[in-house]
């Protein structure tokens, strides 16, 4: 089953492609012309999927990946830059709202991500949001924030949570560039495979936990996150002040706008 929304930009389709099989289904963002940058209509493509996923009892396990060559890049520069510009001289009373845009953990059901290539920012959040991860040894991940003057959102609340802590500061502070191998080491993904091997590794484990009891399935993976999760909704709240505090900068605005100009930052620390 295919989601038929109108076409991106790049008429390269729907902005999320959403296939079912047997007992489980693949959910393809699919803005590459944007390297699947979390902006369009692919985060309510993705809350419809796994909405649908959620009601199909047939539906077992889901499968997160992105077309071309990235997995994804996470916020939209772009339109972040045209937004602030909008809103010129107005107060960002924005928060984020992270049961909506990271749907997978809190869904009955195990999602695993391919990450394909290019696996960054709000597109590395994604990631993290599922419950089993495996890549390409052609991708990469990081979370670059920092160098646009804004903060990581779901990455501020779970990395350290899931990651040793130094692990999880290194990269949400330096925004360094992680390998396959250094993501490895550190836990934030599971195996490393050559790019045609992936999306048939990331079927394999599908069925296998498809083949299993599905309360059961359902069940362990509630007591994981009920564990993992334990007080984030009061995170968030805090979170939330401290991300308007940081987005009504100066420097927010100043980092989208040197990404669109192509040029260095010039921070004002205000």
């Amino acid at each position: 089953m295919a989601d038929n929304e109108s076409g991106s930009e790049a008429d390269n389709g729907p902005d999320l492609i959403y296939e079912k099989f047997d007992h489980y289904a693949v959910l393809t963002m699919n803005r590459p012309h944007r390297l699947n940058a979390l902006g369009g209509d692919l985060r309510r493509l993705t809350r419809e999927a796994v909405a649908d996923m959620e009601a199909d009892p047939n539906m077992r396990v889901g499968i997160l990946t992105g077309s071309g060559r990235a997995f994804s890049a996470g916020a939209d520069l772009k339109e972040m830059n045209e937004q602030n510009q909008a809103r010129e001289g107005e107060r960002n009373t924005m928060g984020y709202d992270f049961k909506e845009a990271m749907p997978f953990s809190r869904a009955r059901k195990p999602f695993i991500a391919a990450i394909n290539g290019l696996c960054i920012a709000g597109g590395l959040e994604r990631a993290l949001d599922c419950d089993i991860r495996i890549a390409s040894s052609e991708a990469f991940f990081g979370l670059f924030e920092v160098q646009r003057g804004i903060m990581p959102g779901y990455a501020i609340h779970h990395l350290a949570r899931m990651l040793p802590i130094g692990d999880a500061l290194y990269i949400m502070l330096t925004a360094d560039r992680i390998s396959p191998e250094d993501a490895l080491r550190m836990g934030l993904i599971r195996e490393i495979l050559e790019p045609e091997a992936l999306m048939p590794r990331a079927v394999e484990i599908a069925e296998k936990i498809a083949a299993n009891a599905p309360l059961a399935v359902e069940g362990t993976k509630f007591m994981a996150q009920q564990w993992r999760q334990l007080q984030i909704d009061e995170s968030y709240r805090v979170g939330q002040w401290v991300s308007r505090t940081v987005l009504n900068s100066e420097d927010a605005k100043e980092g989208p706008r040197a990404f669109v100009e192509k040029r260095p930052p010039n921070w004002s620390g205000q």
